[in-house]
């Protein structure tokens, strides 16, 4: 992994094209490889050219600098705020930016993807929604249908909602893991303030959707709220 303190270079061209040969980000990949570019010349690859007095790469630093040099941050910027924050970023750089960001972020989605995976504690079942929910800047709910050997056989979005909460009809999760005959459900929603720790509301929540599955006979084996960078089970706290 290439040192991100190289990112602090400094480039006088504007455009990638005006760098020495030995600073061509696109150069350096083909002679060693893509990952040695450091975040700032991948960005500039993306970029493609910097503003009069400020170039392709200084303008990448400047980006990242602005988001902590975390793409995560990076990726929650709309492309109006991209625009409006750096001079010479307009429609197109701004959607190519935020383009390979949810390119990573489905990436990231698909290595992880649910598709027979067996769900063997609440880190395996946090780690099939956290690519797709974890980052929002709204709250989300849905559930996973789970098989007798607790392997996923579906997902489901059920709602979605502002900041902070979300509206959710139990009787339509019921009713669509009656339709795939799961053996079992987990829920999810995510806490866009980064905070895991469950509601008032969501404790209510929990205990609704648990009491129609019980009558149904497909219990609720866990409710995982989503963070970014973590969550919380309501399973391994002794709550269901």
């Amino acid at each position: 992994m290439p040192d991100e303190t190289q990112d602090q270079t400094s480039y006088n061209s504007r455009a990638i094209k005006d760098l020495s040969a030995d600073d061509r980000p696109r150069e350096k990949a083909l002679k060693h490889g893509i990952g040695s570019l450091t975040r700032a010349e991948l960005l500039a690859i993306l970029i493609g050219s910097g503003t009069p007095g400020e170039s392709v790469i200084d303008l990448s630093q400047r980006i990242l600098r602005s988001c902590d040099n975390k793409l995560s941050t990076l990726g929650k910027r709309t492309i109006g705020d991209l625009k409006r924050s750096f001079k010479g970023v307009g429609d197109a750089k701004a959607i190519t930016i935020l383009a390979a960001i949810e390119l990573g972020r489905q990436y990231a989605s698909e290595k992880g993807s649910s598709d027979q995976i067996q769900i063997r504690n609440s880190e395996s079942a946090y780690t099939i929604m956290c690519h797709k929910i974890g980052h929002l800047n709204h709250e989300e709910f849905w559930f996973v249908a789970l098989n007798t050997a607790k392997r996923v056989i579906g997902e489901y979005k059920i709602s979605q909602g502002g900041l902070a909460a979300t509206v959710v009809d139990s009787k339509l999760i019921m009713k669509q893991a009656l339709d795939a005959y799961a053996s079992c459900i987990i829920l999810y929603h995510n806490h866009p303030s980064g905070n895991a720790k469950p509601s008032a509301a969501d404790d209510a929540i929990t205990e609704k959707i648990k009491k129609a599955g019980s009558y149904l006979e497909i219990p609720v084996i866990d409710h995982i709220i989503v963070c970014e960078d973590g969550y919380y089970s309501y399973a391994d706290e002794g709550r269901l």
